[in-house]
């Protein structure tokens, strides 16, 4: 019984084999030397497995991927590992249940990524250039938060770097190189952003507290995240503290912007301004503007998109998915808005779930028993500025619904339609 109900045809299939074709090798079993049996012997028991891989993935889309790899050994076992290490939760949140070993696996295993990108995006694949919109100016609200109720708010931002696999598959020296790249990229940008970088070897505790550093989890030691550490995994911190960069952490690069008054709108702006000089460089190097919305910023920010290019090795950026990282729950934007907000009455209301579901946010526990983290689920198919705006305008409705529950009123007629 299909649990997703299968497409008649397979067009995306159709349309990249010639590409598919060539990227496989002439005989990639012989060239690794792997002892397997026939893709029938080989396909997992999914049976339990709630995760959007275990819900896609057939035995027919198995056996097509079954003799791929790609140029750096990855092979579609490597690609659904996670889910298979981590099966989920029926009554959780669906997670995407695979990784790309690199970024060649979107290309190789398109017709399983696509599909698995769809699903958890809620957004079609096509040929056209995903829309972006960095310009502030567009979002709406985001500055005048209830600060009674919101606490806090995150902009984080993640980007991978041409030429090196992902973390699940690269190894210790291409992490290592990872390390030395942004060293020399965050040296550069000494004199318009001062801060230090600081290895994550020689950090105590209590500064890994701070930073708000976890050890690596189980699921991420045996998908291979983890690996080997510390080796090779650093934090930049902002002479301010305002802007964080973490490398090798869980992706090559993420930048965290964060501020206590709850100010999104700031937030927003001061991540994204880092990266507004790519449009020059993109226009010289002929690629299609994707930033002509963003606003100028002033000249002390960082620009490391800027400096990654110069090194020659830019952030990774593919036409039909926009930008590129190890899971596809971050492609398209890479971007995560996070604010904490209190919250007593609400979290028990039996349409809660409903709520999220039309607002496409998710809450999260955390270590208070009264604060929620709320983000946005998505981060593919709309512009930069529309996620935000999501979660904004998710939030006051939150808080709204949440001031009426501590009237004694009743919140059905505040359920927004389906988005």
């Amino acid at each position: 019984m299909w649990k997703v109900k299968p497409p008649i045809v397979f067009p995306k299939e159709t349309r990249y084999r010639p590409i598919l074709e060539g990227l496989v090798p002439p005989d990639p079993m012989s060239q690794f030397h792997l002892k397997r049996r026939s893709p029938e012997d080989e396909f997992p028991d999914l049976c339990r497995n709630s995760t959007w891989m275990g819900r896609i993935l057939t035995p027919a889309m198995y056996c097509r991927q079954f003799d791929r790899c790609t140029h750096s050994g990855v092979i579609f076992d490597d690609v659904i590992r996670p889910g298979l290490e981590e099966p989920g939760d029926w009554s959780a949140t669906l997670s995407v249940g695979c990784a790309a070993g690199d970024a060649q696996s979107y290309i190789l295993f398109c017709d399983f990524f696509d599909r698995v990108i769809e699903a958890f995006h809620k957004h079609k694949v096509t040929s056209q250039t995903p829309e972006s919109d960095l310009n502030y100016d567009n979002l709406k609200g985001g500055d005048n938060l209830d600060r009674s109720y919101a606490i806090s708010c995150e902009v984080s931002v993640i980007r991978a770097v041409e030429d090196f696999c992902f973390p699940t598959h690269c190894s210790r020296g291409e992490r290592r190189q990872l390390l030395s790249l942004a060293r020399r990229a965050l040296q550069r940008l000494q004199e318009e952003l001062p801060g230090r970088l600081l290895s994550v070897e020689d950090l105590n505790q209590e500064q890994r507290t701070e930073l708000k550093l976890d050890s690596p989890s189980a699921f991420q030691l045996r998908t291979g995240v983890a690996r080997d550490w510390p080796d090779a995994r650093a934090v930049w911190v902002s002479e301010d503290g305002g802007l964080v960069v973490w490398i090798n952490i869980e992706d090559h690069l993420r930048l965290v912007c964060t501020r206590q008054d709850a100010n999104i709108t700031e937030t927003f702006k001061n991540i994204y301004s880092h990266l507004q000089k790519v449009r020059r460089r993109n226009a010289a190097a002929g690629i299609k503007n994707r930033f002509s919305s963003v606003k100028s910023a002033s000249s002390d920010l960082l620009k490391l998109q800027d400096v990654y290019r110069d090194l020659r090795h830019p952030f990774i950026w593919k036409q039909q998915l926009g930008w590129v990282t190890s899971s596809p729950a971050d492609v398209g934007t890479g971007l995560r808005v996070k604010v904490k907000v209190k919250l007593q009455h609400l979290p028990g209301h039996r349409r809660l779930q409903d709520v999220l579901k039309r607002l496409r946010i998710s809450m999260e526990k955390t270590e208070s028993p009264v604060l929620y983290c709320v983000s946005n689920m998505a981060t593919f198919g709309v512009s930069e500025v529309m996620l935000t705006q999501l979660v904004v305008d998710g939030v006051k409705l939150l808080i709204t619904m949440e001031t009426r529950l501590e009237g004694g009123g009743d919140i059905d007629d505040l359920v927004p339609a389906q988005k």
